[in-house]
């Protein structure tokens, strides 16, 4: 029922993504309230760019040719905002990942062989402004290489243009810090901490949280890799860039220094595209329903574990 209604790109669905992340920031808020921990004006700007996530994750998946033409990938972006609410306590790693999806929207246009210069500029660009945000988002700087690799054109000017993306983020780093802060670097703009310390997923709750949305993603990787190999020579470089996106992403979830649940904001794209990839495939409807039974069933079994 679920798979069915959303098996075609129409505008309500849109709109019924919109709605059900506006309700979990609802009652998302309503327990922080309860908790002490709310602030209004923190939590409307999460809100807000969770709103412009689903927009923006739609376009860069239809304006790339991702997914076939359906709303599958939106709607699993959807059912993850609700499996990870903690996100919207998180506005650095929100506007971080959002900049990293600019930088990433501009990797998937490769493949048009339009402007690669400018691409490749901005993409390092969004990318390392996004790490002043986030440092570990910085590890999205290898998909540039990857992405480097696939279009290689025996020109060192991609190279070139790479790395002055990366100085021209220093260098208004330097003039902020020099016009507000009167330094010309601090600590905090590199803090490249890290944590290996899992127990703050040492719950029944979360434990179920990842084992299921863990097992879903194994399950989709293996369809997802014998899927690219079938793609075209025009799609498969986009959807290696997917992948190695995804591998990333798991990276900065390990590395992150506080687990609060938070860092999966940096997943939930990837794993969107891909799920949808994988949904494609499934013939059989009743085994599509279940798929998509199990991700729902991590934020009801919230309320009795």
């Amino acid at each position: 029922m679920i798979t069915s209604f959303f098996s075609k790109s129409k505008p309500i669905n849109f709109i019924i993504i919109v709605l059900l992340v506006v309700i979990t920031f609802v009652f998302h808020s309503y327990f922080q309230i309860d908790s002490g921990e709310f602030s209004f004006l923190k939590m409307i700007l999460p809100l807000l760019i969770a709103l412009f996530y689903v927009f923006l994750t739609d376009f860069i998946i239809y304006k790339n040719d991702l997914t076939k033409r359906h709303s599958y990938g939106i709607m699993i972006l959807g059912i993850m905002i609700i499996v990870f609410p903690e996100i919207f306590n998180d506005s650095k790693s929100l506007i971080a990942n959002l900049l990293v999806l600019f930088g990433l929207r501009r990797l998937f246009s490769l493949h048009t062989k339009k402007s690669l210069l400018k691409k490749f500029f901005d993409a390092v660009f969004w990318i390392s402004l996004a790490s002043l945000f986030y440092a570990w988002s910085m590890v999205y700087l290898i998909l540039v290489v990857v992405a480097l690799a696939n279009y290689w054109q025996s020109e060192v000017k991609y190279i070139a243009v790479s790395i002055f993306g990366v100085i021209t983020v220093f260098i208004l780093l330097l003039v902020f810090n020099i016009l507000v802060k009167d330094v010309y670097v601090l600590q905090s703009n590199f803090d490249f901490d890290y944590n290996f310390n899992f127990s703050a997923y040492n719950s029944r709750w979360k434990i179920l949280r990842l084992t299921l949305v863990i097992s879903t993603f194994l399950w989709s990787i293996v369809f997802y890799l014998k899927a690219i190999s079938n793609k075209n020579r025009k799609q498969k470089p986009i959807h290696i860039l997917v992948l190695v996106a995804a591998i990333l992403s798991i990276l900065i979830v390990v590395l992150a220094p506080k687990k609060s649940g938070s860092e999966f904001i940096f997943f939930i794209v990837p794993f969107s595209v891909i799920i949808a990839n994988y949904l494609e495939t499934v013939e059989e409807k009743w085994f599509k329903e279940v798929f998509i039974f199990l991700l729902l069933l991590i934020p009801v079994s919230s309320l009795f574990l």
